[in-house]
């Protein structure tokens, strides 16, 4: 029983979520357009910090962006788990931080970050 639960937990833990296996790059490009792009752009600072290379970035980094103590301070570096949380809910991710816009749909924020990902290779 004991080894029928670690082959299971092994599973949970180093299996992608199904989100993530179905995550779509070309459509998340397009939810960015929607969904991201009234304040961010992968090239440029606008009222967010531009986006590209953001995967493996520690938060806060970005030159030129002015960003809130809270996020400077966090530590946080950018990943799939990372990028997914702050689009959750950001203030429960970083409290304190500048961003309110949250993504409650998890496919759309596996597709994003997965155009994210692109943008950052």
């Amino acid at each position: 029983m004991k080894q029928l639960f670690a082959l299971a937990l092994t599973a949970m833990v180093f299996h992608p979520t199904a989100a993530a296996m179905a995550a779509d790059a070309a459509r998340g490009e397009q939810l960015y357009g929607s969904r991201c792009a009234g304040c961010h752009s992968v090239e440029v600072n606008r009222i967010g910090p531009k986006h590209r290379g953001v995967f493996d970035r520690e938060a806060g980094t970005v030159p030129d962006y002015d960003y809130s103590d809270a996020l400077r301070d966090s530590k946080v570096v950018w990943d799939e788990a990372s990028l997914d949380a702050w689009l959750t809910k950001p203030q429960d991710f970083i409290p304190g931080q500048k961003m309110f816009f949250s993504l409650r749909n998890a496919e759309e924020r596996a597709d994003i970050i997965a155009y994210l990902q692109q943008v950052s290779e």
